[in-house]
């Protein structure tokens, strides 16, 4: 059950000043859903018939960040006290005016706002009957802080205009009012609805479902920043399978991502591969993606097999996919482009990509190389990946365990030892600069990591062996 918080009674505050001042106000949303399935919210927000103007004026630290659609941000300032939930700081409660959209051209907002007096109106132009559920705070004088977390009371507290608690109860997502003309007004609300079916372990009802398959295309209207977080969102809220499965089913897959679309059918050799062709198998990868996980690894699970497609080949031996990760690197990197990944995270995606079938060479490799190999950025999640890539195809974990092992008892300085040599010790010793320093530096820096060298002196003696004196 949830619990009431700092941001809950906060939020109640700010209802109590609005009613004071003789205004209508209730907790909507989300944070209502949340509460009513027993869910802490993230946060809370407010819905009221007071206009921005008056809640600017009313509440002393606000922010209009979204003044001409009705929405306010108003700032409460919260100090460490014993034995609260909140650190010092400021908590932000959204507060929105009742309002009534006109059309929306651009598929994202409206043309223009009204604001209305009835609550009733402002949440029939919601999305899904599960997010148009309002609730009294402070209902009965107190009933909430009596009963904290009754079921009873909370749903007695709530208000449903679009039978929102029904649909929570049969676990249901269903647009309010005309699906189509929902998804028309706004064409993200179409991955929302997969993305909190998804979530909850929900049903997409099926004439929003329908609506769903009929105006796929139209997702293309859509900023590709705000795809790219909404499909990240479903990747790392605990339930990407099933995330991806409705995408596919909605049609939504082939427009959002259509490269993932195509590891469908794609078999592989049964002898590796039991679990059967290259989507299920990717489907089995994010089954294993815990919520809360790092985006990163969470699309380099979803992409890490994405250049099979390109490479299948038949040989007389078995199925052969020769080139797919190479292929699949500039298929990821295709994809970050499109869906606008920063810099950063591309590079993680890719390099989870590029060395996710090195895991194999590892109880051969050098020692200087494999020191290397666990140098990579966040190697963690390289971990990571093999072990679910083991678990959806042959289940044997003794690869990565063996690499766990050797990963988490070596060394940091063993990984990443102090160079031994640098360019101005060779400088010193007579060697002109050019492009054959960096092999010497290459080859004393694996002769320190193989540990056959363990000294300046012993280096430069090395170096003289293997490359002569000096060229002045």
């Amino acid at each position: 059950m949830p619990t009431y918080t700092r941001q809950f009674e906060i939020a109640r505050e700010i209802v109590g000043k609005l009613r004071a001042e003789g205004f209508e106000a209730y907790l909507a949303g989300g944070c209502v859903r949340d509460l009513l399935m027993g869910r802490e919210p993230k946060d809370y927000d407010v819905a009221t018939s007071a206009t921005p103007d008056v809640v600017l004026e009313m509440f002393p630290r606000t922010f209009g960040v979204g003044a001409h659609f009705g929405v306010v941000l108003v700032a409460t300032e919260i100090e460490n006290q014993a034995g609260s939930d909140a650190k010092p700081g400021f908590v932000m409660t959204e507060v929105a005016t009742f309002r009534s959209d006109g059309a929306y051209s651009d598929g994202r907002h409206p043309d223009a706002v009204r604001y209305t007096l009835s609550a009733e109106e402002d949440v029939r132009r919601r999305d899904f009957t599960i997010n148009g559920l309002l609730l009294d705070p402070l209902r009965g004088g107190g009933l909430l802080d009596e009963r904290v977390g009754d079921p009873e009371a909370l749903r007695q507290a709530a208000i449903d205009y679009v039978g929102g608690i029904a649909d929570l109860d049969a676990g249901i997502v269903r647009a309010i009012g005309r699906p189509q003309l929902r998804f028309e007004e706004d064409h993200l609300r179409m991955l929302r609805a997969v993305r909190f079916a998804a979530r909850f372990g929900f049903a997409i009802e099926p004439v929003t479902h329908a609506a769903i398959r009929a105006l796929a295309a139209r997702i293309h209207s859509v900023s590709r920043e705000r795809v790219r977080d909404e499909l990240t969102k479903m990747l790392t809220e605990g339930n990407a399978r099933r995330a991806f499965e409705l995408l596919d089913e909605t049609g939504l897959l082939a427009q959002v991502l259509p490269e993932a679309e195509k590891l469908k059918g794609v078999e592989q050799p049964p002898q590796f591969h039991p679990e059967g062709d290259v989507w299920i198998h990717t489907l089995m990868l994010l089954e294993q993606l815990e919520a809360g996980c790092e985006p990163t690894l969470a699309w380099g699970a979803l992409l890490h097999d994405v250049g099979k497609p390109a490479t299948f080949r038949r040989a007389p031996d078995r199925i052969r996919f020769d080139g797919h990760v190479e292929v699949g690197v500039a298929i990821g990197a295709e994809i970050c482009r499109r869906l606008r990944f920063s810099n950063d995270d591309t590079r993680q995606i890719l390099a989870l990509i590029e060395n996710h079938m090195k895991f194999a060479d590892a109880p051969r490799m050098r020692a200087s190389t494999l020191k290397r190999f666990f140098r990579l950025d966040r190697f963690d999640q390289h971990l990571a990946l093999h072990k679910m890539d083991c678990m959806a195809a042959h289940r044997n974990l003794e690869l990565w365990e063996f690499i766990r092992q050797r990963f988490e008892s070596m060394p940091e300085e063993s990984v990443r030892p102090k160079p031994l040599l640098t360019g101005r010790e060779l400088i010193h010793a007579g060697y002109q600069p050019g492009p054959e320093f960096k092999l010497i530096l290459r080859a004393v820096e694996d002769a320190q990591l193989e540990g056959t060298i363990a000294t300046e002196e012993e280096a430069m003696a090395m170096v003289k062996g293997r490359f002569g004196g000096t060229r002045d």
